[in-house]
């Protein structure tokens, strides 16, 4: 006997679309035409208010019959976007004229996405493939619903466009300006992050080595480690540029600066976490220094090494985009944010931080891919 399903999010959807046919209006053009019917005007939804309304209803009760899990979020993921995707194509025109019916919608779409979304992450696929696809598919759901509400907000409420640009103008300044952003990508990314990143680290862990082996080292150069990390990027990133010059040297010298220490406390606190017992069967073996070392203290000291290089995936591009605010050429990703904010064109001051988005969250997660193919015996790999 099939057993319905009262998921908290369809009877709260069905909640929302109930109050919003209960007001007649979704926006104020339509408004002013029911208040006096002999004004003729165009609104929006005029033919599509009950298709959205019926869409949600249709999810929402497929949601609560309980059908099988792949039938339920096809359903759903239909019926959720379809809906949004009236609701914002509607508003196209009508930009800041709104009611709330509007946002009763939108809430009641992203209630059945957040259905969705549930529904697809209590799947057990037996297939790897599969497995991966909603690994991906499922944060992908998440981040759309994030742009699609920001897009349906900024419209219909009539957002200002100086305080917050919708997606769909920020994704055409991204199209239109790709020469722009890529000679920025270079300059910033190509250049001063990257190297400084790998400067940093890689003297960071030498430093690290050599403070483990002479006791002088880690008691002097931990406390002046903690000392320096604290430090504002704000203050040392014109005395880089004053030592440096204007071009990405500098720039990449605040990320070796921003990278070093994480580094350096990182790996020494690594090389800590084998066990005495382990160390001690070592030295039965009659193991060097330098054998345990690579044996046994560097495997142990692994996570702590990549996290500091996840750490410092993101404080790199942070720093090199910062320092830029204090002297570049005319290129660059911090130039070009600093430049078009005094132009007021606020979206592409967004188009560069999608950019920086997107590169530092790839630039993660290939870490994060490499930390997971040499630690693949550490348990928090293995449990994942």
């Amino acid at each position: 006997m099939r057993t319905f399903n009262l998921s908290w999010q369809a009877i709260a959807a069905l909640v929302l679309v109930a109050i919003a046919m209960m007001l007649p209006a979704m926006t104020e053009p339509e408004a002013i035409q029911i208040a006096d019917p002999t004004v003729t005007m165009n609104y929006p939804y005029l033919g599509t208010k009950s298709l959205m309304l019926w869409l949600i209803v249709f999810g929402a009760a497929v949601s609560i019959y309980r059908p099988p899990l792949v039938v339920e979020a096809a359903v759903l993921f239909i019926a959720a976007h379809l809906a949004a995707w009236l609701l914002i194509s509607g508003i196209a025109g009508f930009e800041g004229t709104a009611l709330r019916p509007f946002f009763l919608i939108l809430a009641a779409a992203w209630l059945l996405a957040w259905r969705c979304v549930t529904v697809l992450s209590q799947m057990k696929p037996n297939s790897q493939v599969v497995s991966t696809a909603l690994r991906l598919f499922i944060p992908a759901i998440f981040g759309a619903w994030i742009l699609i509400i920001w897009e349906a907000v900024t419209r219909g409420a009539g957002v200002p466009f100086i305080l917050l640009p919708p997606p769909s103008a920020i994704g055409a300044r991204f199209a239109n300006s790709l020469p722009i952003l890529a000679a920025d990508v270079r300059q910033t990314i190509l250049k001063a992050v990257l190297f400084g990143y790998i400067v940093g680290c890689a003297s960071g862990f030498v430093v690290a080595i050599l403070a483990d082996r002479v006791d002088f080292l880690r008691r002097g150069l931990l406390p002046i480690g903690n000392m320096v990390s604290a430090l504002p990027i704000i203050g040392v990133a014109p005395i880089m540029v004053m030592w440096f010059g204007f071009d990405w040297p500098s720039k990449a010298a605040v990320v070796i600066i921003m990278t070093f220490f994480p580094m350096l406390v990182n790996t020494v606190a690594g090389l800590s976490a084998s066990g005495h017992m382990e160390r001690d069967l070592m030295r039965t073996y009659a193991s060097s220094y330098w054998q345990t070392l690579f044996k046994l203290r560097l495997p142990a000291a692994a996570p702590f090494i990549f996290n500091a290089l996840k750490i410092n995936s993101t404080l790199a591009l942070i720093g090199a985009i910062v320092a830029e605010f204090f002297g570049t050429p005319v290129v660059g990703m911090g130039f070009r944010i600093s430049t078009e904010v005094g132009r007021m064109n606020i979206d592409m001051v967004w188009a560069e931080i999608a950019v920086a988005a997107l590169a530092g969250s790839v630039f993660y997660g290939v870490i994060a891919l490499i930390e997971r193919a040499v630690t693949f015996w550490h348990p928090s790999i293995r449990g994942g």
